[in-house]
């Protein structure tokens, strides 16, 4: 299981290219770890490794961004920390955005676990003291 550390806020951008180098024809990304670990930080540095230009934020109450890049699929960014059950996430339609051609990163996926496809990169985060470990 290939694994990144993460010392320095630089690192972040440098783990993001190793996740994407190392996952060349994933569409969607888990993404696991405590609060404050990091997860959002390392969805920003994804997306700026894939060609988002605008503002990328925490959908947190939201719960589901969109980014547009320059001609290609959009990045879907989901953040289900407010979601009390799997079907709130159905009637949200988060599956049409699981099932479609654009690249889906998932914030919380064991809140909805059973709605994410099987084929999905899961990404955990560890936090070990001021340093952060990433396996996928």
């Amino acid at each position: 299981m290939p694994s990144y550390k993460i010392i320095n806020l630089n690192d972040w951008e440098k783990a993001s290219a190793f996740l994407l180098e190392n996952c060349p024809d994933a569409g969607i990304f888990t993404f696991t770890g405590q609060m404050g670990a990091g997860k959002t930080t390392f969805i920003k540095a994804i997306c700026r490794q894939l060609g988002v230009t605008e503002n990328t934020s925490s959908p947190t109450y939201a719960i589901i961004n969109e980014y547009k890049r320059a001609g290609q699929s959009k990045i879907i960014h989901c953040d289900f920390f407010r979601i009390k059950n799997p079907e709130e996430a159905h009637d949200l339609g988060c599956e049409e955005y699981f099932w479609s051609d654009n690249i889906c990163l998932i914030e919380w996926p064991e809140k909805i676990q059973e709605l994410i496809p099987e084929n999905a990169v899961n990404v955990k985060i560890s936090v070990n003291g001021n340093d952060r470990t990433i396996t996928f």
